[in-house]
C-alpha cells in the first residue's frame, strides 16, 4: 500500500485544524451536547484526493488525537475538542472522505487510555451520537469494531460493582445492531463452561448425624469441575443446612454446563438437590429488603412498599460461597429466586429435548450444532414439568410474586423463540418495506370495498318478500337470540382477560387458551364487521379490537 508524503499528512492536520476552529465557532459549550451540526460541514472538507487520501487522513487524524488526548484529561472542560474531532472525523466518513471507521478506532483507542470513570464520560458521548455513528457504512465496517471495543470494556469492568455501566453497553449494542445480526448469536450453543463455582470442601462423606443443624465438617477449598464425582444424598430427605451446603453449590456444575445431564447418575443427583433446596426454601423464613417473613405472605409491610427498585438494588451476578454465609443467603429472597430462575432455564432447555418437541422441529432443517441424540424420558419429562410447576407456585406466592414470575415467564417465552430462529439456522429477518404506492392502492382498495352501496335488483332475481313475514312470525325467537350474543365491550374483554392467561401458559394450557382466543377474536370481528366494517384496517388482524370499543356510540 502506497504511503503518502509528510507533506501531504500535515496538510490534513492543518485542515484538521482549521475545522476545529470552526467547530468552536459553532458550539460555545464545553460539553458533549450538542452535537456538531452536519449541515456546516457538508461538501468538500479540502481533505486530500487520490489513493493514498484515506491513509493521510487516518494518520493526521491520529496524530491530533494524540496531543489533544495526552495533554487533557477527560474531566476538563477542553476536552470538547475531542468531541468534536470526532464528531467531524463521522461526518467526514459519512461523506467518503475518510475511512468510515476511523472515528470507532480512536473511540476504541479512546476506551483503552481512560479510567472507569472516564468510559462513562465516552459511552455519554456514545449514546448522544448513537444514530449518527450507525446511520451509514455500519454493516462489515464499523460493527466488527464496535464489537472489539466494547467487549474489551466488558473485559474491564466488574459485573458486580459495575453493573449499571455494563447494562449501558449491552443496551447500546442491543440499539445499534439490528435483530437479525449473528454477531452475538452463539451459533454452535456453546456453554460458560469456564463459570466454575468454588466453594468450601466437606473433607468427610454424610452420614445420618450430618442431617442436624450441629454438623460442623472441616473445609477446604473445592471447585466444582464437569468430571467432579456427584454427592450422593437421599432423594426426600429434609437436609440441614451443612449438608445441603455441598450439594447446593455442585448444582452451578450443572447449570453452566446442561449436558452433563445427560449422564443418567448425574440427572439422578441433580434432581435430589434440586428437590431438597425446594424443600428448604419452603422450611426457612424468607428475609427480603431488611424485614423477615414467611414466604407463604403475600403482604408486604409499609416500609417495604416505600422502595420501587427492590429488584434492582438485589443485584448479584455471582453470590459469595462462604459456608458462614450459606444459612443467610438460604433465607434471602433475592438469592432463592437467582436460583430457582436458573432451574426454569434449566428445566426449558430440557423439555426441549423431548420425543414430543423434537418431533415438532420434524419439518425444519435444524442446525446440526444445536441437535442433541439425547431424549429425555417420560419419566424424567414428568419430574421436570412437576417441577417447573412447583417453582413457579413457590415463586408467585412471594411478596410482590405474582409481577416477578409474570416478568420472568415472559422472558423465557421469549428466549424459546430466539432459540427457535437459532434451530432455523438464523434465516433472514429483515423484509422488504412495502411501497408507497403499493400501500395507497390498498387503502383504496380497502375503502371501496368497505362502502355501504344498495343493492340493486336485476331481472330475473328471485322475490325474497316472503322472508319478511317469516321473520316477523319468529321476531319474539330472533330477539331472544340477539338478546344471549355478547356485546362487543364483553367479547374485547374476554380477549384481553385470555391473553393474560396466555402469556403464564405453556404446553397443552397454551394450545388451548390460544384456541379459545382465536374463537373469541373471530366473534368479535364478526360483530364488528356489522357496523364497523371500515375500522377492519386499523385492527390488523384482530390485534388492536379496542378500536371498536373506542368508536362505539
Amino acid at each position: 500500500m502506497a504511503m503518502p508524503d509528510t507533506q501531504g499528512v500535515l496538510q490534513v492536520i492543518v485542515r484538521l485544524r482549521a475545522l476545529l476552529a470552526r467547530a468552536r465557532e459553532l458550539k460555545l459549550a464545553h460539553t458533549i451536547e450538542p452535537p456538531l451540526p452536519s449541515s456546516e460541514f457538508q461538501g468538500d472538507l479540502g481533505l486530500p484526493f487520490g489513493t493514498t487520501r484515506f491513509v493521510a487522513v487516518e494518520l493526521a487524524a491520529r496524530q491530533l488525537f494524540e496531543e489533544l488526548v495526552g495533554t487533557t484529561a477527560i474531566e476538563d472542560s477542553n476536552f470538547v475538542h475531542i468531541w468534536n474531532l470526532l464528531d467531524i472525523l463521522s461526518i467526514c466518513g459519512d461523506q467518503g472522505q475518510c475511512e468510515p471507521s476511523l472515528v470507532w478506532w480512536l473511540i476504541e483507542e479512546l476506551l483503552e487510555t481512560q479510567r472507569i470513570d472516564g468510559c462513562r464520560t465516552i459511552l455519554d458521548y456514545l449514546e448522544s451520537r448513537r444514530e449518527r455513528l450507525i446511520a451509514k457504512n455500519f454493516i462489515r465496517q464499523k460493527d466488527i469494531v464496535i464489537l472489539r471495543a466494547f467487549n474489551e470494556l466488558l473485559r474491564r469492568l466488574s459485573r458486580a460493582e459495575e453493573a449499571v455501566l455494563c447494562g449501558r453497553v449491552f443496551i447500546f449494542l442491543f440499539q445499534s445492531f439490528p435483530l437479525g445480526a449473528r454477531s452475538s448469536v452463539n451459533p454452535k450453543g456453546e456453554f460458560h463452561t469456564d463459570n466454575v463455582t468454588t466453594f468450601e470442601k466437606q473433607d468427610r462423606v454424610l452420614d445420618d448425624s450430618d442431617m442436624s443443624i450441629d454438623a460442623t465438617p472441616s473445609v477446604g477449598k473445592l471447585a466444582v469441575q464437569p468430571e467432579q464425582t456427584p454427592i450422593i444424598i437421599e432423594p426426600d430427605s429434609s437436609l440441614s443446612e451443612d449438608a445441603l451446603y455441598p450439594i447446593f453449590w455442585t448444582m452451578q456444575q450443572v447449570f453452566s454446563n446442561p449436558p452433563t445431564l445427560f449422564r443418567e447418575e448425574v440427572f439422578e443427583e441433580f434432581k435430589k438437590g434440586l428437590n431438597a433446596t425446594l424443600t428448604k426454601f419452603n422450611e426457612v423464613a424468607t428475609v427480603s429488603q431488611g424485614t423477615t417473613e414467611s414466604h407463604k405472605s403475600t403482604k408486604r409491610k409499609a416500609e417495604d412498599s416505600e422502595n420501587d427498585d427492590e429488584f434492582g438494588n438485589t443485584f448479584n451476578p455471582k453470590y459469595l460461597t462462604s459456608r458462614d454465609l450459606f444459612s443467610l443467603e438460604l433465607s434471602d429472597l433475592a438469592f432463592q429466586r437467582h436460583t430457582l430462575v436458573q432451574a426454569l432455564i434449566l428445566i426449558d432447555f430440557l423439555l426441549s429435548l423431548t420425543d414430543k418437541a423434537k418431533k415438532r422441529l420434524a419439518h425444519i432443517t435444524v442446525q446440526k450444532a444445536l441437535q442433541y441424540e439425547y431424549t429425555l424420558s417420560e419419566k424424567n419429562a414428568e419430574w421436570a414439568e412437576k417441577t417447573k410447576k412447583a417453582i413457579s407456585k413457590y415463586i408467585s406466592d412471594g411478596p410482590d410474586g405474582t409481577f416477578y414470575y409474570r416478568m420472568v415467564s415472559t422472558v423465557l417465552s421469549r428466549d424459546k423463540n430466539w432459540v427457535r430462529w437459532k434451530l432455523e439456522n438464523c434465516p433472514i429477518i429483515t423484509r422488504v418495506p412495502l411501497s408507497s404506492e403499493r400501500f395507497n392502492d390498498g387503502t383504496k382498495s380497502a375503502k371501496v370495498a368497505c362502502t355501504s352501496r344498495p343493492i340493486r335488483a336485476t331481472p330475473g332475481t328471485l322475490d325474497l318478500k316472503f322472508l319478511s313475514a317469516v321473520g316477523n312470525a319468529h321476531s319474539r325467537d330472533t330477539s331472544n337470540i340477539s338478546a344471549r350474543i355478547p356485546d362487543m365491550q364483553a367479547l374485547v374483554t374476554k380477549v384481553s382477560a385470555t391473553e393474560l392467561d396466555l402469556e403464564m401458559a405453556d404446553g397443552e394450557e397454551a394450545e388451548l387458551l390460544h384456541d379459545a382466543k382465536a374463537s373469541k377474536i373471530w366473534r368479535a370481528l364478526r360483530q364488528g364487521s356489522r357496523t364497523k366494517l371500515s375500522l377492519f384496517e386499523k385492527a390488523e388482524d384482530g390485534k388492536d379490537l379496542q378500536v371498536f370499543v373506542e368508536t362505539l356510540g
